[in-house]
């Protein structure tokens, strides 16, 4: 490899043309003159991870990781950060010496830090909606910020709730209503949104969407509707990316 080489970062997932991450990327190596560049390693199988990293071993200084790989990427990992352990999921991952995959978790950073100027005193409890990798980084995030949860699921399993248990009274007692599934991401789920009782929403309430494309989903429209704060998952997402630079610019461990 020679000095001109650039060094290598990207994003891993399935069907992620329309990441926002690349774009991120590629304008800061630009702006910053850096030479290296990002790229999306789109793969239907996590299986094909291993072609990829044969292929560019000598360049990869690290990647993203976004759904549906965040928890499937743990048999590949040499190290795993504490937080991210406790998470369960990783997204982020640091390549050291050009062999060894180091795992952490970014998003709960950029979740805790976009949050925190929203959060009200009646922001005390909390629903997740989904159960995927994103939302196990939510959880341990609201548990840092002391916010009592409840997991939402189509297929809940113990302590946690189903889309048809929450009513007026659940609704009205968890402030907070953060959605980590993908409906209402633009493509074939744009339309889409969770099946909660919106009627019960109010202007008491923080409406957060992981989601941030397009900027207002219809989860989030839905609390604009009823006079609910509203908060997309851009700046998370921004947050998160900048700790993921921080990570492959730095040694944390």
């Amino acid at each position: 490899m020679t000095n001109n080489t650039p060094n290598l970062f990207g994003l891993l997932g399935k069907d992620i043309s329309y990441s926002f991450s690349k774009s991120f990327f590629i304008e800061k190596f630009n702006n910053e003159k850096l030479n290296a560049t990002y790229q999306n390693i789109d793969v239907k199988s996590i299986d094909y991870l291993l072609d990829f990293l044969a292929n560019n071993i000598e360049t990869l200084k690290g990647f993203n990781i976004t759904i549906p790989y965040k928890e499937e990427i743990f048999q590949y990992l040499d190290q795993i950060s504490d937080d991210a352990q406790e998470i369960g999921a990783v997204n982020c991952v640091k390549l050291i010496d050009n062999q060894y995959l180091h795992g952490f978790n970014t998003d709960s950073f950029g979740f805790i830090e976009s949050l925190k100027p929203l959060l009200e005193n009646q922001h005390k409890k909390a629903l997740i909606l989904g159960t995927g990798g994103a939302s196990k980084a939510i959880a341990f995030s609201l548990k840092k910020l002391a916010i009592d949860f409840k997991f939402v699921s189509r297929n809940p399993l113990e302590n946690q709730l189903s889309y048809k248990e929450l009513n007026n009274e659940l609704i009205n007692e968890h402030l907070l209503i953060i959605n980590t599934t993908p409906l209402g991401t633009k493509g074939k789920h744009e339309n889409e949104l969770p099946k909660i009782p919106y009627q019960y929403v109010t202007d008491k309430h923080l409406l957060y969407d992981l989601v941030y494309n397009p900027k207002i989903t219809n989860f989030l429209q839905k609390g604009l509707d009823c006079n609910a704060k509203i908060k997309n998952g851009l700046e998370m997402l921004i947050l998160q990316a900048e700790k993921s630079w921080e990570i492959w610019t730095n040694d944390p461990f």
